[in-house]
């Protein structure tokens, strides 16, 4: 892949609807990693075309376009081609894919995109692509297939799951048990999600949280989800983007038990398992603390 962004950070992906240049705007200005302008869901079918131009103006007036992405239509429709050729000329750091049904929809985007980027001058595979991978009930069965070799891999850099679609798909009209917590299928989603990001090698994104005021039941979620190794979560509200960043920021306590697990290690060469702090250790956790130290930026 030839002159890639930089990949931007990943914890908080805040999206705002491409009709209103007041929320782009605010999205824009916030501390979110990147800033995810919508063409789909937010956008009504009237205000789609008016939309595309607007989202064009404003990711073209920006200064740091690579944290700036679009959520597109999805690749089967008339509107993914239009939104493309749209916002292209602008140069966004990506693509948000919504309803992806595996690895053929990354290659059929791929071409859209390497097509696209040829005719802006932009250098071929510079646009990255994030996936919706659960929103339809035929997705649930693929979330495997992104890990494979095919034509479009080296763009994809992240996979999020959603249950709204989905659960529009199933006809069904509950999400939530009555302890708050998504019901078995959509728990179903979002390991099958994280599964194949994993297998994939990407970031694992957690899809949204609708009560954007109960900031607390955000914070304790994305603490939650970061611990079963998510890496970032979608946001509706700018007020969720800072309670996102610091659940998902490792802590000063952390690096420092990750740098003594190193430490641990180089201290035994070819030692299978060490002690420390009371504690036996075996290389799955030496994995684990160079993958944080890796995430925050250290060798």
């Amino acid at each position: 892949m030839a002159d890639t962004f930089a990949s931007p950070r990943m914890r908080s992906w805040l999206f705002a609807p491409g009709d209103s240049e007041k929320k782009m705007g605010k999205a824009i200005a916030s501390h979110a990693d990147i800033a995810l302008i919508d063409l789909e869901d937010s956008v009504s079918p009237e205000n789609k075309s008016a939309a595309r131009l607007m989202v064009c103006e404003q990711i073209s007036a920006a200064a740091n376009r690579g944290r700036l992405w679009v959520r597109i239509n999805p690749v089967s429709t008339a509107d993914c081609i239009a939104d493309l050729a749209a916002i292209m000329p602008s140069r966004p750091g990506g693509v948000l894919l919504p309803k992806a049904e595996g690895a053929s929809d990354i290659t059929r985007l791929h071409h859209y995109l390497t097509a696209l980027e040829a005719a802006n001058g932009i250098p071929p595979g510079r646009t990255a692509v994030a996936a919706l991978v659960t929103e339809t009930a035929a997705a649930m069965f693929r979330t495997g297939d992104y890990a494979g070799t095919y034509p479009g891999r080296e763009r994809l850099v992240a996979m999020s799951w959603g249950a709204e679609d989905l659960s529009a798909a199933l006809g069904a009209r509950e999400q939530r048990g009555p302890d708050g917590e998504y019901s078995h299928t959509y728990e179903m989603a979002r390991s099958l999600c994280l599964l194949g990001a994993a297998a994939a090698g990407v970031a694992a994104i957690e899809t949204v949280q609708p009560e954007f005021r109960d900031l607390d039941a955000l914070a304790a979620r994305a603490q939650r989800v970061r611990a079963q190794g998510f890496a970032g979560m979608l946001a509706i509200h700018p007020a969720q983007v800072d309670p996102i960043n610091a659940a998902f920021t490792p802590s000063a306590e952390e690096l420092a038990h990750a740098r003594a697990v190193v430490q641990a290690f180089a201290d035994h060469p070819g030692a299978g398992v060490v002690a420390l702090d009371g504690a036996m250790l075996d290389r799955p956790h030496l994995a684990l603390a160079q993958r944080l130290l890796a995430e925050a930026g250290e060798k």
